[in-house]
């Protein structure tokens, strides 16, 4: 599939997955967390057994008032004395089943939140480039952060009340008939055009918070894009045009926010409403049964006892509503996620493992075509021999950096083949090509950490190798900036390996980022270097480092390297020079500029840029 059709399903799988109904969003989030549901029968019927245990005072309270308090024979004490201890009793045990299903649900559900946010993690890490692009970073983030957390809130709190509430309501309306059947009739009669009104309701309130899951991911996707990018606001001067424009965000997202708390304040009025009319009418008609001999004092004095049980959680449903719908919402974002289909498609075991060695690379054919964009490449064909050092020239927007990003496979092409030792890359385990190919970007990205942890990301180990102990990892990663003639800048540094280099190598130059991206390369011992050159953006002492350590590193090993200076092309065993998405030339640096050519022409610009 190209890029621009995976593009385009992605975009209706998330529109269809939005329009799910809020049961139909519930199973599926089931069926992607099943721990949720673990142990599911014993958690239910302890959740029977409390909501039983929730209309012992009604009962005890009818048998109190008609057979003790009202006794024929006057009041009888001990008959009120042992129907209290009953009930205490049985008001004690329904409290321990109701604790024990609050610890069932919140381990169950934390196990099945936790579930939820590896594998949106995972699924979020896996999508191709092209895919994370189509949306802003903050925005994916939360995802697997405020949007989980919405619906934790809901399984962990509405969840419970929800289960108990419609058990509650279940176990009221029986007793309650066993009572009075007029009275119970009376109840639902009143209650039946609110739950009816209730679903037109629910569904403004699912769109309002769908609509406020919306407006915090592009807020947080706003913040975090100011705060990474807070160098470059400082220094153009526009922090008030930024300020404003998150500013919007967060508007936008309290307005989204009040409106939702509007309509749920709407529903829960209307059950406040419907409550206090069906007491009042209870009462009213009660009387007037009981004048007329059927029903007692305490029968009717425990249906009122009955009716509150019943109109709390009816009370109860504007805040379960809201966790819901909210809940409903993250859940619908995080399922769109989920099955939004990862484009490069690792085959796993059934992978082609490809054996060690110099690695020879083709392109046959090869067409790429950016997600709702102009082809970029036409029908490219070239061969990268193995043990050859080849450089990719071209003016920018020409497709130099698509040809890397197509043979390390962070893309696949839109038709053609990328093939390494004559296999396709589709077909090659993803373990194995990486493995095999490293990709050095312009700027290296580092993590958090000290110096050596950033390094010993290079370092290889099979799955089931334990961990190199810290001293172990130390002596490699030493080695290797030896190897590469980097150890007097190790020396120079006040802390060594234990040096921090801050947040993103904050703490570290541009070139000093580079040297540790180059000694990560080194470690990986990678048959194909993919380089994004590497001394397009340092100081000249950086730039004879960075030199000496890339001829360390490229020794003995096929390079591809996309050439930003042509300093780079001179030294290349083999020259290409792509113009508009082809290769117009190809050849030895000393051939292309023997010709009168696109390549002969550029050098000639730089040669008289340089003098």
């Amino acid at each position: 599939m190209s890029p621009r059709r995976s593009g385009q399903a992605a975009g209706a799988r998330i529109e269809a997955t939005s329009e799910l109904g809020v049961f139909a969003t519930l199973r599926r989030g089931i069926a992607v967390s099943p721990e949720m549901v673990q142990g599911a029968a014993l958690t239910g019927l302890l959740a029977v057994l409390a909501a039983i245990g929730r209309v012992v005072v009604p009962i005890a309270v009818q048998q109190t008032v008609d057979s003790g308090i009202l006794a024929p024979g006057g009041p009888d004490v001990r008959r009120v004395v042992t129907l209290v201890s009953a009930a205490a009793f049985v008001l004690l045990g329904a409290a321990a089943c109701s604790a024990f299903v609050n610890v069932r649900l919140f381990r169950s559900t934390e196990a099945g939140l936790a579930s939820l946010r590896v594998r949106a993690f995972r699924h979020v890490h896996d999508l191709s480039v092209l895919t994370q692009n189509t949306e802003r970073r903050g925005s994916l983030v939360s995802r697997v952060t405020s949007d989980v957390d919405t619906i934790s809130l809901f399984v962990q709190w509405g969840g419970i009340m929800l289960l108990v509430s419609v058990l509650q309501i279940g176990v009221a309306t029986a007793l309650m008939a066993v009572y009075s059947w007029q009275l119970t009739l009376l109840v639902w009669a009143c209650f039946v055009p609110l739950f009816l009104a209730l679903r037109p309701a629910q569904g403004a309130v699912n769109a309002a918070y769908t609509r406020v899951r919306e407006r915090v991911g592009a807020m947080l996707g706003a913040i975090s894009e100011a705060v990474v990018g807070a160098e470059t606001i400082r220094a153009y001067g526009v922090a008030g045009r930024v300020q404003r424009r998150i500013d919007g965000s967060i508007r936008s997202t309290r307005d989204a926010m009040v409106h939702a708390q509007k309509l749920v304040s709407v529903v829960f009025s209307s059950g406040v409403l419907v409550s206090n009319l069906v007491l009042c009418a209870v009462v009213v008609v009660g009387t007037r049964l009981g004048i007329e001999g059927d029903i007692t004092a305490g029968r009717l004095l425990a249906f009122l006892f009955l009716v509150q049980l019943f109109t709390g959680p009816v009370q109860m449903a504007t805040e379960i509503l809201n966790e819901l719908q909210n809940a409903v919402a993250g859940w619908r974002r995080v399922l769109a996620v989920l099955e939004t289909p990862v484009e490069v498609v690792d085959p796993g075991p059934a992978g082609v493992q490809t054996p060690r060695g110099p690695a020879t690379v083709e392109l046959r054919g090869v067409r790429f075509a950016y997600p709702g964009g102009a082809p970029v490449l036409h029908g490219v064909d070239l061969t990268i021999p193995a043990r050859t050092s080849v450089a990719v020239v071209g003016a920018t927007g020409s497709g130099k950096t698509t040809i890397a990003k197509l043979v390390v496979r962070l893309m696949d092409p839109s038709a053609g083949q990328v093939l390494l030792d004559g296999v396709d890359l589709r077909d090659l385990s993803l373990a194995s090509l990486r493995r095999r190919v490293v990709l050095v970007p312009q700027e290296g990205f580092l993590f958090e950490g000290t110096l050596a942890d950033n390094i010993a990301y290079g370092i290889r180990a099979a799955a089931d190798s334990p961990a190199l102990e810290p001293e172990a990892r130390d002596r490699r990663v030493r080695a290797a900036l030896v190897e590469l003639g980097l150890a007097p800048w190790l020396d120079e540094l006040p802390g060594g390996l234990a040096t921090d280099v801050g947040q993103r190598g904050e703490a570290l130059s541009a070139g000093e980022r580079q040297l540790v991206a180059l000694a990560r390369a080194y470690l990986a011992e990678a048959d194909l270097l993919v380089l994004d050159e590497a001394t397009s953006a340092v100081d000249p002492a950086a730039e004879v480092r960075i030199a000496r350590a890339l001829d360390s590193l490229t020794a003995g090993r096929s390079t591809l390297t996309i050439a930003h200076r042509l300093s780079t092309a001179e030294a290349a065993d083999l020259v290409l020079v792509v113009d508009e998405g082809v290769v117009v030339e190809t050849g030895t640096h000393a051939e292309l500029v023997a010709g009168a050519g696109v390549y002969a022409s550029m050098h000639e610009s730089w040669v008289a840029q340089t003098r």
